[in-house]
């Protein structure tokens, strides 16, 4: 029985966290889009009209619009990258957490009025 277990270990495929990885970092990348155009569009007059997409709502519905179009972009391209691939999961899980704190940080309103 014991030589079963091992052939089908074997031919088992091996394991790999590509995905899982690019989902995180994904969602990192997008947090810090969403604030970083957030910032942008309040303190710069030609951003904010840029990002006025539906009228009601103002330069919410392009800020919000882009950082989805970008976090879906960055999730791609980084799947099709590391999707057979195995990476370091706490070094993607490092940075991903640094662009949420500075996500954070800059849709903190006395920390937007600084710049």
């Amino acid at each position: 029985m014991s030589t079963l277990n091992n052939a089908a270990s074997l031919n088992a495929p091996a394991l790999t966290n590509g995905s899982g990885a690019a989902a995180i970092l994904a969602a990192g990348i997008g947090s810090f889009t969403l604030a970083v155009l957030a910032c942008a569009g309040d303190k710069v007059a030609a951003i904010k009209n840029s990002l006025i997409f539906y009228k009601p709502t103002g330069p919410l519905s392009g800020v919000t619009t882009t950082a989805i179009l970008i976090w879906l972009v960055a999730w791609g391209i980084l799947e099709w990258r590391w999707r057979n691939s195995t990476v370091g999961v706490g070094r993607i899980c490092v940075m991903s957490l640094a662009l949420l704190g500075l996500s954070l940080m800059l849709t903190f309103p006395p920390v937007v009025d600084l710049f």
